[in-house]
């Protein structure tokens, strides 16, 4: 869906504004899907586009509030790192809605200022981002909120309209059922944003020590956090993840291997809740690992990489391991084109769009890099001996319609393939 979320967003969010209580609680329910599942980049620019400067408060409001939880999930160390796109765009945002007309609106703005205040750099950013004009009212509400808390969560006006009956009590105001547990439900909010910003600068500061010991004690941390309070991890999965990768990249050859051992241990733990991360997980663990001359890295880099193989979906892995395939070189390109030829025979049955759009490119790749005496780039014959695998898992499972898909490519590529394929038969 992270092509379409845009347009999606812009839609829902429209509906938001509606009467209807039974379209606006499903509305809610796409939305929280969006946070859990999409992309939290794409999520963040959707619903900045579709609803940050709308004339609706509740449409606002709704913006505020899934944008709340994308900046928990997210975290302030990431959203904060100046990436383009992103900072420039989510502190002018919340800092708008933290002064926004609607209370609702205004109280989820002023919590994810709460949430990204954590950041060590924060007074630095701020100036960097946030208007001259504006800064003393921002820091004067980041203040507020550190030394008086984020107060009391208001009543959905619109909800409160609504009415709600119940069994043997006649009809009374929905607002009359949750007046009594919002200042609850406002106290362990603000409770788990600091558990939250607390437990991310413990992990952070082990796995980030300079004495490697410490390191290696924050590694040990991590798996069992992911075997004991694993939605702890969840909720912190970008930050906390960020800094397992500098372990998995380091230069001290026993903390990296100690780090790709823990992270077979961390994917069998996690296996599925660990799918957001893909993107930062592959590259770690294959762009060094994987040609190291140190047989223990290697061994337990292919560990790692099979571990994410067998506990998630293998769609998710299907397009790291193709552009890895396509750029890394020597035994790191044998080893990937050999998983994705693996990966062809599991998802092509089941997927088989998915796979042809994925791979395929790969292939032309591949066979357009080949030599004039036919060896592909890279140590020569098992290159070519491991596009032979992917060529013959590809035609297993496609049949004559892979050399239909060849047609329209290169010469070259008709021909190797064409090649391949004899060789096969």
């Amino acid at each position: 869906m992270d092509q379409e979320l845009e347009g999606t967003v812009k839609a829902l969010l429209q509906k938001a504004g509606e009467s209807n209580a039974f379209i606006r609680q499903d509305v809610d329910a796409a939305l929280d899907c969006m946070v859990q599942h999409c992309t939290p980049t794409r999520s963040i620019n959707a619903l900045l586009t579709g609803g940050l400067s709308h004339l609706n408060a509740v449409v606002r409001k709704c913006t505020a509030q899934h944008l709340s939880n994308l900046v928990e999930k997210v975290g302030a160390v990431r959203l904060l790192s100046g990436g383009k796109d992103l900072t420039d765009r989510i502190l002018p945002a919340v800092t708008k809605l933290a002064q926004d007309s609607s209370q609702e609106a205004r109280y989820y703005g002023r919590r994810m200022l709460l949430s990204l205040s954590s950041h060590p750099d924060f007074d630095k950013i701020l100036e960097k981002y946030i208007s001259t004009k504006d800064l003393p009212t921002v820091k004067d509400t980041v203040f507020t909120l550190k030394t008086k808390g984020l107060g009391e969560m208001p009543q959905d006006s619109q909800s409160a309209r609504g009415r709600r009956s119940l069994p043997g009590s006649g009809t009374v105001r929905a607002s009359s059922l949750t007046r009594d547990t919002t200042a609850e439900v406002c106290r362990s909010q603000t409770q788990s944003i600091a558990d939250k910003t607390e437990y991310i600068k413990q992990i952070s500061g082990l796995l980030g020590s300079k004495d490697f010991r410490e390191r290696i004690k924050g590694i040990d941390q991590l798996v069992a956090d992911c075997q004991h309070n694993p939605n702890m991890v969840i909720n912190s999965i970008f930050p906390v993840f960020d800094a397992l990768k500098a372990r998995l990249q380091e230069s001290n050859s026993k903390v990296n291997l100690y780090a790709l051992e823990s992270l077979q241990k961390i994917i069998h733990l996690m296996k599925d809740n660990l799918s957001q991360v893909v993107n930062i997980l592959v590259p770690a663990i294959v762009d060094n690992h994987l040609n190291s001359k140190n047989n223990a890295i290697y061994s337990a880099a292919i560990g790692a990489i099979n571990a994410l193989i067998l506990n998630l979906d293998n769609t998710l892995l299907l397009q790291p391991f193709c552009t890895k395939a396509q750029f890394l070189s020597g035994k790191a390109k044998v080893d990937l084109i050999e998983k994705v030829a693996d990966l062809v025979t599991e998802l092509y049955p089941r997927k088989p769009q998915v796979v042809e759009q994925k791979v395929l490119p790969l292939l032309w790749h591949l066979l357009g890099t080949s030599t004039h005496s036919g060896t592909i780039h890279g140590r020569g014959g098992s290159v070519r001996g491991a596009t032979a695998n992917l060529c013959q898992a590809l035609y297993a499972q496609m049949g004559s319609s892979l050399s239909e898909c060849a047609a329209s490519q290169p010469a070259n590529v008709h021909k190797g393939l064409n090649e391949f394929l004899r060789a096969l038969s």
